[in-house]
């Protein structure tokens, strides 16, 4: 009965020690990914090495070879953990609102400008990569699922809207003047241009669905300044 007694105590002592080995080192790539999402802000793509990203974590540079190996294996893992938690936001709006058409496209609108997403920093990392998917066909497999996948959803939900009270457009080319318009006003967002908050774009983009939507949004009232 004693050696049992040991040997669980022992078990329980090592499991006890796995998991905080495995809590550290999990700790550790994500301080490593968001510095880099933080590199990749202040200084562009080219510019970002992997002693940048381990003084911005606040760790050795062996870390960071031990961790991610190449400068190239940590912005694929940097932009793999932007593109999940971007689809987690999304999906997670879409499930508080039900099954509502209308409601799951402004949730989705909404989304886009959440201050958990949108950031300028993390626009600015965003930006960076797609300037880079052209030439890198991983970049472009990660950023093209993602698209392609939010892209389905937004003709999905342009097409039940058209079916409910018989709009008159294509559908498909409606979901990709909205997608494209998100996409420009995240850029100008970025850019800091023209006074341009996250609420000020956010009704821009609610302007767009009462005018292609008439039926199911109403024009929004004017907004006082973002706090």
């Amino acid at each position: 009965m004693d050696k049992m007694v040991r040997l669980s105590s022992s078990k329980a002592i090592q499991g006890d020690k796995i998991k905080p080995r495995t809590a550290a080192k999990d700790v550790r790539r994500q301080q490593l990914i968001e510095a880099t999402i933080d590199s990749l802000a202040r200084r562009g793509y080219a510019e970002t090495t992997m002693a940048d990203v381990a003084d911005g974590a606040g760790l050795s540079r062996g870390i960071v070879n031990f961790h991610f190996e190449s400068k190239e294996k940590l912005l694929i893992a940097t932009l793999q953990y932007m593109s999940d938690e971007y689809a987690a936001h999304w999906r997670t709006s879409l499930e508080k609102v039900g099954d509502v058409p209308a409601d799951q496209l402004r949730a989705l609108v909404a989304a886009d400008f959440d201050r958990a997403i949108c950031t300028r920093r993390k626009l600015a990392a965003w930006c960076a990569f797609w300037g880079e998917a052209k030439s890198r066909p991983t970049y472009q497999a990660l950023c093209g699922a993602r698209d392609e996948n939010y892209q389905r959803i937004f003709s999905g939900l342009c097409g039940k809207l058209r079916h409910e009270a018989g709009y008159d457009f294509d559908p498909e080319a409606i979901a990709l003047a909205l997608c494209s318009l998100l996409e420009g006003l995240w850029l100008r967002l970025m850019m800091g241009t023209e006074n341009v908050t996250r609420q000020s774009a956010l009704q821009c983009a609610y302007e767009f669905l009462a005018v292609a939507f008439p039926k199911h949004f109403d024009r929004p009232r004017e907004t006082a300044q973002e706090t």
